[in-house]
């Protein structure tokens, strides 16, 4: 049996309606305007992606109508990433949720770097939509 892994889930609320929301965020090219991927492109079927550390592949579960963003990202032949991402009703907007866990292979410290990140990525998500407003 698979051990659980140590796991931060982080927030953010945005003043735009759920579907508005989810439909800018599941959007791979829109990536590059609120996260810290630097650039997107499909090559062959696949989405890649530009991140501080090199390429990696990303890949979205089908769109839903119940706001769930999950994803996948491969940064190795033989390493997938799960990453459950959710945009909830928060009364008249929305609340994105992110899910990080902690990797084997990560320290304390890289934990915490990994959860700022991902802060950073929903506050700059926040301000995009709501500045679009």
């Amino acid at each position: 049996m698979a051990k659980l892994r140590p796991s931060r889930t982080l927030s953010v609320a945005i003043d735009r309606p759920p579907a508005e929301v989810y439909a800018f965020a599941a959007n791979p090219e829109k990536l590059p305007r609120w996260s810290f991927i630097t650039s997107v492109a499909l090559e062959d079927g696949v989405w890649r992606a530009q991140t501080p550390a090199g390429t990696v592949g990303i890949r979205f579960v089908d769109p839903n109508p119940l706001g769930v963003l999950d994803h996948f990202v491969t940064v190795g032949p033989d390493n997938v990433v799960y990453s459950p991402m959710r945009v909830i009703s928060n009364g008249a907007g929305s609340e994105v949720l992110f899910t990080l866990y902690r990797l084997d292979s990560m320290s304390d410290e890289d934990f915490e770097r990994d959860a700022q990140t991902i802060a950073g990525d929903l506050a700059k998500l926040k301000e995009v939509l709501e500045a679009s407003a």
